[in-house]
């Protein structure tokens, strides 16, 4: 007998990781629709994909829309892309905490989140401050499966990427096999290696509820043998 196929819900798909993630789930038979918030058309044609064109600050209002199987929260902004602390917050903690809410209303059981390294709700700094508060903003609805992640630099090209953005990825990319051990979490890290933990963690059992960069690592070694 043939098992049930899954939905899944993407949230940052026009992101370097989130279109990743689209173009894996797209091709990976445990999934039969794919369901993208998004505020731009995507330069993607599949039969497994529908597109809803919003505004994620007013995500709310599409409550109806919002179901599926699991959620794979991608979104994220920096402070250079974003400076204005307002705006920046709405994206980074308040999308994610209102997509963990209508995972609860919606009685989806799997949530899966990137943060970042450092995210910290008592820290002094806005950038970690916000990403540990959006942590606990998820962790409080309690769903049944979450796993957030918490990579450090994510490498990989983006079409908005900046000079120094790119030399400093080339720089990390000579250093990090120099971080071993205790260090080993600073190396930068692929958006495939993210995509791959995310898979996993969705379709297994996995103890850790919070995943730092290195542990992401080596469960999307570990996915892969």
């Amino acid at each position: 007998m043939k098992s049930r196929t899954k939905s899944a819900i993407i949230l940052g798909a026009t992101g370097l990781t989130g279109g990743t993630l689209l173009q894996r789930l797209l091709k990976d038979d445990r999934y039969h629709k794919i369901k993208v918030f998004t505020r731009n058309h995507l330069n993607t044609k599949s039969e497994k994909l529908e597109e809803y064109l919003i505004d994620l600050f007013e995500l709310e209002k599409f409550r109806d829309l919002f179901t599926a199987d699991e959620v794979f929260c991608c979104v994220g902004s920096t402070q250079k892309k974003t400076p204005d602390k307002d705006t920046y917050r709405k994206v980074d903690y308040g999308i994610p905490a209102t997509a963990a809410t209508l995972c609860k209303q919606n009685k989806i059981p799997i949530f899966m989140v990137i943060s970042a390294m450092g995210a910290n709700e008592n820290s002094s700094i806005f950038y970690n401050r916000t990403k540990g508060e959006m942590e606990g903003a998820v962790l409080d609805k309690k769903i049944d499966k979450t796993h957030i992640l918490r990579p450090v630099l994510i490498g990989g090209e983006r079409e908005d990427s900046r000079p120094m953005e790119k030399a400093f990825k080339k720089i990390m990319n000579l250093i990090n096999p120099l971080l071993k051990g205790k260090f080993r979490k600073y190396q930068s890290i692929h958006p495939d290696e993210i995509v791959e933990t995310m898979i996993y963690l969705a379709n297994n059992s996995y103890k850790s509820v919070i995943l730092e960069s290195d542990e992401i690592k080596d469960v999307a070694q570990n996915a892969k043998r």
